[in-house]
């Protein structure tokens, strides 16, 4: 643990605060991809097997099973509950998430540190969660208007990945130069996909305009 991975897990925590106090104050998941959640609890389910096998910390256990509950809570709200199901934009959230889940797995099947279920799982967990994001920037390139909670969402959760690259670089100097290709890889590839929504959302800001990214 560092100052830079407790704020990216700050970060992380914060986005889906927001994206729930949308949900629950708003009863809306306007602008919100169903696919991009459901990624999402495919992501944690798959990286954190560990909390049947091994005890870290309690921070540690405790963050986990907050992400993999909200991201689950998330999806029920979007698919089962009575008001919010009828905001969520099912004709313009039409990525089609296999063309990512199959690849990431078949990935991780290939490139893994090891070859057990629960690392061959954990690398696909890493893998998926760089390119989850898709579903939900093909949503917001298609939406005439993006609200304030939805862009704040996004732009944490690329700024959560950022700070744990960072988090990556100081450890590498820290702990014996360690090399961790996997994560650093995925990391870089998860930011600079942020990259261009980064451009806009700051810009937007700056000039005080709503967020709109080029279709």
């Amino acid at each position: 643990m560092n100052a830079f991975r407790l704020a990216g897990d700050m970060t992380h925590l914060l986005s889906i605060v927001l994206l729930l106090l949308k949900i629950r104050t708003r009863k809306s998941c306007a602008g919100i991809s169903l696919k991009t959640q459901e990624l999402y609890v495919v992501v944690f389910a798959t990286r954190y097997l560990d909390l049947f096998t091994k005890y870290i910390s309690f921070y540690n256990t405790v963050m986990k099973l907050v992400f993999l509950g909200s991201s689950i809570g998330i999806v029920w709200y979007m698919r089962y509950h009575k008001v919010v199901k009828q905001t969520y934009n099912r004709e313009d959230d039409t990525f089609r998430y296999l063309f990512l889940v199959v690849p990431c797995f078949v990935l991780a099947l290939f490139v893994n540190r090891e070859f057990t279920p629960i690392e061959v799982l954990w690398t696909f967990s890493l893998y998926l969660e760089a390119v989850a994001i898709l579903p939900q920037l093909v949503l917001l390139q298609r939406s005439r208007n993006i609200d304030n909670l939805t862009g704040n969402y996004v732009f944490l959760l690329g700024a959560y990945r950022a700070l744990y690259l960072i988090n990556w670089i100081y450890r590498f100097f820290i702990e014996n130069h360690q090399f961790r290709w996997i994560p650093w890889l995925s990391g870089i590839l998860q930011t600079a996909i942020y990259t261009d929504f980064f451009y806009y959302y700051i810009r937007s800001w700056k000039n005080r305009e709503t967020l709109k990214l080029p279709a």
